[in-house]
């Protein structure tokens, strides 16, 4: 029983219950924290007792003169990677997909603690679904700052040089034609823009 909350320095906890229980929760943070997770250092100490009732997840809080890597963006991780093409999955062939064990962070993150408010992810309201992946403490997306799907989150689109949208089907597969044709294409991605061409064009290059 307790809580746990983000602050600028770390993640604070505090359990009550038996010793005995508590020193078998220290050691299970030690050896079985998340794929992603680093523990640099844990400080503990001990305090009156005061009389939770459940464990349950607190606001962020920031604090002055605390600082806190920020993780950097994660390549797509083998469960994600299997959603991503299976036909019967709500996120096939969604581009943006991600969980806790993947996706963007430092890219996204615009101030800490690292919570969706203070990332790029603000302006994308989750879904319902989403909603209760982000919520569900056995589920792979618990607290994914960036989860999101085709409902609710980023689109893909694309944009002439004016610019002005161009309405295709496929966005993906139209910058591939036009790749072939020897344009050149500036890709805006999480981090920013990838110019990119045929590079066995010599016209092009």
């Amino acid at each position: 029983k307790g809580f746990v909350l983000n602050n600028s320095g770390g993640v604070k906890i505090e359990v009550e219950g038996e010793r005995k229980n508590i020193k078998k929760f220290l050691s299970q943070i030690r050896t079985s924290f998340p794929p992603l997770a680093v523990i640099e250092k844990i400080d503990y100490r001990e305090l009156f007792p005061a009389g939770y009732r459940s464990f349950h997840i607190r606001k962020s809080k920031k604090e002055k003169k605390k600082f806190l890597p920020i993780s950097p963006d994660i390549s797509i991780c083998p469960d994600c990677l299997k959603e991503l093409f299976d036909p019967k999955n709500r996120r096939y062939r969604y581009p943006f997909i991600n969980c806790t064990n993947c996706g963007p962070r430092f890219t996204i993150i615009e101030d800490i603690p690292y919570d969706r408010s203070r990332t790029t992810m603000k302006v994308f309201p989750m879904c319902r679904q989403c909603e209760s992946e982000y919520e569900d403490p056995l589920n792979r997306r618990f607290h994914a700052q960036p989860n999101a799907c085709s409902s609710c989150g980023p689109q893909v689109s694309l944009w002439d040089s004016q610019p002005r949208k161009i309405m295709v089907a496929d966005p993906i597969k139209k910058v591939a034609e036009l790749l072939q044709e020897g344009y050149i294409v500036a890709i805006k991605g999480l981090g920013g823009f990838h110019l990119a061409c045929d590079a066995t064009s010599n016209k092009t290059v």
